[in-house]
């Protein structure tokens, strides 16, 4: 009896074990909590994000296992939001390190082509005009807004960025970020310390929208996703229903409100 005993307590150890590693380098599960990304993904999606094809980071240190394949304007990503690392956050990449994004009248142009809206994509507010401010807008007194910003250029790995007081507001996040003190004293740029007219980008960097683009808080609002943040790829909802209801207080409406065509839903 002990023996057996024993082997079970083995077998749900190793299973244990063998979850944990699956959940940290290969597929984790994710619940989409806001309507950014309707209708393409709702609020009450469970999904898997694929750790692995990015190449999933080992816990606790700064190794990264090899990428299986690069994030790709298109990919819907998951990521650690970059002003509060606690918090994840899901959108869609639509512009990579090294392009030149703009968005004019409401439409988007990666690299001086227009990109298409997502097919269940969608603008549900009232549109802004171009020259028509947004104090919430990055950079702030940029002078864009959600429907006409940029031209802006993605940074990247050793791309070198000239600094001054028209561009630090762009770059000073990210230099931080990148493990400096900057700041700025009568015009003059200084990086831990000494000035600086440039520095060297030292990761790469992604902008992510909301395919629902006026409910959406992404890059237009507080810059780019570094590599180093990004967790993986929306893989498919394997599980929806109504967030607003309660399963304690009303179990019979919340099982009904079970999307149950959205089970097994690929995610594209």
């Amino acid at each position: 009896m002990k023996k057996h005993s024993r082997e079970w307590m083995e077998a749900l150890i190793i299973a244990a074990i063998f979850a944990s590693l699956l959940r940290v380098f290969v597929v984790e599960s994710y619940r989409i909590p806001t309507g950014s990304m309707e209708k393409t993904l709702m609020a009450g999606d469970f999904i898997f994000v694929n750790k692995f094809i990015y190449g999933a980071r080992v816990p606790f240190t700064d190794l990264q296992l090899p990428r299986v394949e690069g994030v790709s304007r298109g990919d819907i990503f998951v990521f650690k939001y970059p002003h509060d690392r606690s918090l994840n956050y899901i959108k869609r990449c639509v512009a990579t390190s090294g392009d030149t994004l703009e968005i004019r009248n409401r439409h988007l142009y990666v690299n001086g082509s227009e990109a298409a809206l997502p097919p269940d994509g969608q603008f549900i507010g009232i549109e802004m005009q171009p020259g028509e401010s947004d104090s919430m807008i990055f950079p702030r007194f940029s002078g864009f807004n959600k429907d006409n910003y940029g031209p802006v250029r993605i940074p990247g790995k050793g791309d070198v960025i000239t600094l001054n007081e028209q561009t630090l507001p762009m770059y000073a996040w990210l230099i931080s970020d990148e493990g400096h003190s900057v700041g700025i004293h009568s015009g003059t740029v200084f990086i831990d310390g000494v000035p600086a007219s440039s520095y060297t980008i030292g990761d790469d960097y992604y902008f992510a929208m909301g395919d629902n683009r006026d409910n959406s808080l992404d890059s237009r609002f507080w810059g780019f996703v570094p590599s180093k943040d990004i967790l993986g790829r929306a893989l498919l909802v394997y599980w929806s229903w109504n967030p607003n209801l309660s399963l304690l207080t009303d179990p019979v409406e919340k099982l009904a409100s079970i999307r149950w065509q959205r089970a097994g839903l690929v995610i594209h």
